[in-house]
């Protein structure tokens, strides 16, 4: 069935139909309108589920956290200072291999204050163990909510699902809605084998001598790696279901394109546009859309931008004192293949527009590699 939902309800219905047990949240700007339907929901019956009313993100994240360590699949979903405020916990949640899935809708964060959309938020946990993925629409914010459950319960890997606040979050568009049955098919019940139990008693999460914690660091290391073939797994079994294709890196125009921007999320729809408008100018310029995040997709990244000459990397979350987080990601896994150009834009939600894309994109060629780029 075709409807008219905003990301954030996309999201919420998404949840709804891979029913967690539990629900656990505290409300911030722009994620509330996710929890708020989930809330409704719950109240209206359509989802059985014990939703939890916290005084504090870190809080929910505990009370998710608690859940699966049960065994009981559970969501919650956060924000700019209120994903910082988990950010211990975030840590003790993929440490503990508890496969937990949250929603970020992506916001700038402080100080100054501000509200509105960058990937600060969520690109500032990139180190701590949980699998990243940005949504480009409303019906990849839903897509990937479900895809999030199943990796995410098949790899023992927490999952955050980013977009865009209020771009993405408050913007109402056309969206395909899974059917509960199809979700089904797709997602099996949850089965995690290293639930608490008084009747297998075991100790969770506890303190490790230098040579075993070494160890532990180097398995989810390693999971982390594997965990891309989940991706790839659930990409794959998703097109069966809906029909709509998947990969970690998308590419656009690419095919006898010389020069490419890289960005991700709804950004990504304002550069598709403005590379129409380049190439009418008669420019070889095209888009590389970084979907999958953590694990980070190299080889496909190489494969996708192995013919080019230069790369545009439109970087919305900063790295201080070296460059845009996905130009680092991109110079490592292309290795000097070609020059990448690091380009800041739309920090605290700057708006980016076609123009704004395509002076970068002159104004680059001035340049040289290696010094950044404003908008």
């Amino acid at each position: 069935m075709r409807t008219v939902l905003t990301g954030a309800e996309a999201v919420a219905y998404a949840a709804k139909v891979c029913q967690p047990q539990v629900v656990a949240a505290y409300p911030i700007t722009p994620q509330t309108h996710i929890i708020e339907k989930l809330a409704e929901y719950v109240a209206k019956g359509e989802l059985e589920a014990k939703y939890i009313r916290v005084e504090s993100e870190m809080s929910a994240l505990a009370v998710v956290a608690g859940a699966v360590s049960q065994g009981v699949r559970a969501f919650t979903a956060t924000s700019s200072h209120g994903l910082l405020f988990m950010h211990e916990m975030i840590h003790w949640t993929a440490g503990g291999r508890l496969p937990v899935v949250m929603a970020i809708a992506n916001r700038a964060v402080g100080a100054p204050w501000n509200i509105w959309c960058d990937q600060q938020d969520m690109l500032s946990q990139r180190d701590t163990g949980w699998m990243q993925v940005f949504a480009a629409s409303a019906q990849e914010a839903m897509d990937l909510t479900v895809m999030a459950f199943r990796v995410a319960e098949s790899t023992f890997l927490p999952v955050m699902v980013g977009l865009d606040g209020f771009v993405l979050s408050h913007t109402a568009e056309p969206v395909e809605l899974v059917k509960p049955e199809e979700v089904d098919a797709f997602l099996p019940p949850m089965d995690f084998p290293l639930r608490l139990s008084h009747h297998d008693p075991f100790t969770l999460w506890p303190i490790l001598e230098p040579g075993l914690y070494h160890r532990e660091r180097r398995d989810l290391f390693k999971d982390h790696a594997r965990a891309l073939e989940g991706w790839l797994r659930a990409f794959q079994e998703w097109e069966k279901v809906t029909s709509r294709t998947y990969t970690p890196v998308e590419g656009y125009r690419l095919e006898d394109a010389t020069v490419a921007f890289l960005a991700s999320g709804a950004l990504t729809g304002t550069v598709r546009y403005t590379v129409d408008i380049l190439r009418e100018a008669g420019e070889k310029v095209g888009l590389v859309i970084l979907r999958l995040f953590r694990p980070f997709p190299y080889d496909h990244l190489r494969e996708t931008m192995a013919h080019l000459e230069r790369v545009l990397v439109l970087d919305r979350a900063i790295s201080y004192g070296a460059e845009g987080i996905f130009s680092q990601e991109v110079r490592s896994a292309l290795g000097g293949l070609c020059p990448v150009q690091c380009c800041i834009v739309s920090m605290g939600g700057r708006e980016v527009t076609p123009q704004v894309v395509e002076d970068l994109y002159y104004r680059s060629t001035m340049i040289p590699e290696g010094v950044v780029l404003w908008s």
